[in-house]
């Protein structure tokens, strides 16, 4: 097996098809088949069951693919060590960064390492970039639970509901999650950092509208297609014509982490650590 084969099958997962895979990696569907195939030959194994309209992972499949997200991840973190120490600091994060902290941290730290640029990345998976060395360092609201990475809790955010501006919802300035419920959630499951499990087990929304990425969940928002609910700093990074965030009475704050590798922390790390909490203890 190699890594082309690996990087088709995650991709075919993460897509949805064989076609959308095909775009996503720069190659042709034949492409795709064949990596598939070819890996499936090496390993022995069935790992996707194909019919006209989806593609599914078989049990085994399901393990292959998580270990072959973990050898991709591995892989490119030994490039970026290969390629040497960058010229600059990346923060990856996957929605809001810093929310309305993001600008005081790059003055902050553009006074004192004016030689070391401080970049935000947006990385769309779980770890913000840091699993495949997008990103030197992280900022999570849901931790990881990987041996590979070590986290700093750095501050804590309020929740805010996201809807239309036309929703009736919109009138009020606070509200409660149980004034919700009765309308249909747009959740990112994979990056986000709302579930159900927000809601009692006996009054948890009745429709889920699954998203994956801030922009789509904002698209649904504002065609008033579902009601979300988020960080602030969602509501202070995105703002977006057509959506009006309000304040959440009673739903709990979220806990802003920092994360990085262990084995190749960056430097000035506890500075930055520093900077960032110093920022969420002014407010």
């Amino acid at each position: 097996m190699d890594l082309r084969q690996l990087r088709a099958l995650v991709a075919v997962v993460d897509e949805g098809s064989f076609t959308d895979a095909a775009a996503a990696l720069g190659v042709s569907q034949a492409a795709v088949s064949r990596s598939i195939a070819a890996l499936e030959r090496a390993l022995g194994v069935r790992l996707l069951h194909r019919t006209t309209r989806q593609v599914a992972l078989t049990e085994t499949g399901v393990r292959v693919v998580a270990q072959a997200r973990r050898v991709l991840d591995e892989a490119a973190h030994l490039e970026h060590i290969v390629a040497g120490a960058r010229a600059e600091l990346r923060i990856g994060y996957a929605w809001a960064a810093l929310g309305r902290h993001t600008r005081g941290l790059q003055k902050r730290w553009a006074s004192r390492h004016a030689e070391v640029p401080l970049i935000f990345v947006h990385a769309n998976d779980p770890t913000a970039g840091l699993s495949d060395g997008t990103a030197d360092v992280a900022v999570l609201r849901t931790p990881v639970d990987d041996a590979r990475f070590a986290l700093a809790e750095v501050g804590r955010e309020r929740r805010v509901a996201a809807m239309a501006t036309e929703h009736t919802l919109a009138r009020r300035r606070t509200l409660r999650l149980a004034d919700l419920a009765r309308y249909p959630i747009a959740m990112d499951t994979r990056t986000g950092t709302t579930t159900p499990e927000m809601w009692p087990e006996d009054a948890r929304p009745r429709t889920i509208r699954r998203t994956h990425t801030v922009d789509e969940w904002l698209t649904s928002i504002a065609a008033n297609q579902a009601i979300g609910v988020t960080p602030e700093a969602t509501a202070q990074q995105n703002p977006r014509p057509g959506v009006a965030y309000r304040a959440l009475r009673d739903a709990p704050p979220i806990t802003v982490w920092l994360a990085w590798r262990p084995d190749s922390p960056p430097a000035c790390l506890n500075e930055l650590i520093e900077m960032i909490r110093a920022l969420y203890d002014k407010r």
